[in-house]
């Protein structure tokens, strides 16, 4: 007997709405794009249920009573009719295969009517079977969606927290209202507003009823067509005086679809990298490209594209972010001067030609240290190798004699270099210390062994903006904040302050700590708490450019020697390079 069998249309739908459907967020993703595509200038998003009842309503076009059966059919489209369509794809949807995944995994009610007909059209379908009836109702349509996965349960399984899936959804609601100010957006959990937009003529109107004051006001520009490749990009980017630790804030688009682009991102990182090393800018930029110079039909998901011509948009995209920034004197643009090594030690009495000391620039340093424009906290990175050759742009200069105090311990600190560097002699070579992440490795690993972290109990906090995602997230790890000494109060459900802080960030700005935390907890939360920590001692200790007096450089070293590691700091970058004295000889062209 055969052992092959015709699988059922619910049992194949359901197998495709595996890679259409994820999770509660890729419903609504699919709706609200066929929301567009149907011409809508008000949606509205209501989530309840623990994000298993769903319904979102629009004022669009409406589908048409003949059209609706098929509407719900697999690969049933109004959108594309013949293979070369893909190739020229202006709208959202095109795959014709949401509605169908949607409601073999839901029980599902469609109520619509188009302009042409007095009256509407109720659908009510489950288990990929459809009833339809007629009914009054107003142009366009609302999609009602109850028991999410209800015959599902390994999927249910595998779901997130409630709060977390619904920041999924706030996330993509909220990248929507940005590209389509036109647009009315609405977006209610349990029947409580989270995100609320008017229609705008003015994207940066949009982005103010979005995000903070402290975002808008610190952004420029983006604006440029090139009529021969017939290229155009909008959108506004950050000034370096607003960044963030991640690429959390990349709202990138082609023709108005959310997508990740590693050319898009590529771009944008080398502008900035001269610019604010190794933080992210905040950016929102739209790509329009011809649909024939572009393939969207790549994922079921459509967040990735593929060029015709990737080199041509990588230099758009830079050329264009690049000029919104020129009036930017980037960092890296400096007087070499001021960059020198003072070596303090009694000024002799004869000086011979020998009184000479070799200056490298800061960036020499900077690579040491492992200090790159694009830092992957994430990896390990390989101790850098000395050799003469590391010195190569070194240039001579007349030595800087400056009385010494003397230390007489195993570490002889001479001074310090661009306020940043501790540099020690030791009887056999220079030892070169990173200030800031040799304090933040002594501070991670008293932390690390610490059973109660020191709070400071806030008189008076800021009151700072969230966006509802925020919120549902802050919500949702109040227990491990509060474990490593952060106590949050929500004042409405937009704002929040402060109650306690560690106590060894007694200094540091709660926007700026608060800032931080989200960074993290938009990443990998499965990890939060170390993350936690590791911000916590990063924000804790001594920056870079900061001048130290001759005992607090002997402190941070004394505590750094202290440390069980302290090879590297906690995101793994190394902490000190030591140079042997026989190598810096060479240099010199001496013996010894």
């Amino acid at each position: 007997m055969g052992k092959i069998v015709q699988l059922s249309k619910n049992v194949i739908n359901q197998i495709a709405a595996g890679e259409v459907i994820e999770r509660p967020y890729s419903v609504i993703k699919e709706l609200v794009e066929n929301s567009i595509d149907a011409g809508a200038t008000r949606i509205s998003v209501e989530v309840a249920n623990e994000c298993r009842d769903l319904r979102v309503a629009d004022n669009g076009s409406g589908i048409d009573p003949d059209d609706i059966l098929l509407a719900f059919s697999k690969h049933a489209t109004s959108k594309i009719k013949t293979g070369e369509d893909l190739y020229n794809i202006q709208t959202m949807g095109f795959r014709g295969e949401a509605l169908a995944s949607i409601i073999s995994i839901s029980k599902l009610t469609c109520t619509t009517r188009t302009k042409d007909f007095d009256y509407g059209i109720k659908v009510e379908c489950q288990n990929s079977e459809v009833k339809q009836t007629q009914t009054g109702c107003a142009v366009g349509t609302i999609m009602n969606i109850r028991d999410l996965f209800y015959n599902m349960p390994a999927r249910l399984k595998f779901l997130k927290s409630p709060k977390t899936e619904f920041s999924y959804i706030a996330e993509y609601m909220q990248s929507m209202a940005i590209v389509h100010p036109e647009i009315s957006f609405e977006v209610k959990l349990n029947e409580k507003v989270m995100l609320k937009t008017s229609a705008q003529k003015e994207q940066i109107q949009a982005l103010r009823d979005i995000f903070s004051p402290e975002i808008t006001s610190n952004l420029k520009e983006v604006l440029k067509t090139d009529k021969i490749s017939d290229l155009k990009i909008s959108g506004y980017v950050s000034t370096p005086d607003c960044t963030r630790a991640s690429k959390k804030d990349y709202y990138t688009y082609v023709n108005s679809r959310l997508v990740k682009c590693p050319i898009f991102q590529k771009a944008i990182d080398m502008v900035y990298r001269n610019l604010i090393g190794s933080r992210y800018p905040f950016v929102v930029l739209n790509l329009e490209i011809p649909p024939a110079d572009i393939d969207v039909n790549v994922h079921p998901t459509k967040k990735e594209v593929r060029y015709k011509n990737p080199n041509q948009v990588f230099n758009f995209i830079y050329s264009s972010v690049s000029d919104a920034l020129k009036s930017i004197k980037p960092s890296g643009e400096r007087d070499f001067q001021a960059d020198v090594i003072e070596f303090k030690r009694p000024e002799p009495q004869d000086k011979t030609s020998d009184d000479t000391i070799y200056v490298g620039e800061h960036e020499t340093l900077g690579h040491i240290f492992e200090k790159p424009a694009e830092e992957n906290e994430n990896q390990t990175p390989s101790p850098a190798k000395f050799t003469p050759k590391t010195f190569s742009n070194l240039r001579p200069i007349q030595s800087k004699f400056v009385e010494e105090q003397e230390f007489r311990q195993e570490d002889v600190i001479i001074g310090q270099y661009k306020k940043t560097y501790i540099l020690i002699e030791k009887e056999n070579g220079l030892e070169i210390v990173d200030q800031h992440i040799a304090e933040e490795r002594y501070i991670y690993e008293q932390l690390k062994k610490s059973k109660n972290i020191d709070c400071q109990l806030l008189f008076l906090s800021d009151v700072i903006e969230i966006s509802p995602s925020d919120r549902e997230l802050l919500e949702a790890n109040k227990d491990k904040l509060a474990k490593f000494g952060y106590e949050i109060d929500f004042t409405s459900e937009t704002e929040l302050i402060f109650r306690k802080i560690p106590q060894i960030l007694s200094k540091v700005s709660p926007k700026e700590i608060l800032a931080d935390i989200l960074e993290n907890m938009h990443g990998d939360i499965d990890n939060l708490e170390e993350k936690i920590l590791i911000t916590t001692s990063c924000k804790a200790a001594v920056k870079a450019n900061t001048y130290l007096n001759q005992y607090q450089m002997e402190e941070i070293i004394r505590n750094w020697r202290t440390c069980e590691n302290p090879e590297t700091c906690p995101h793994g970058r190394p902490i000190s390079h030591f140079f042997e004295h026989k190598e810096l000889a060479k240099l010199f062209q001496r013996n010894n």
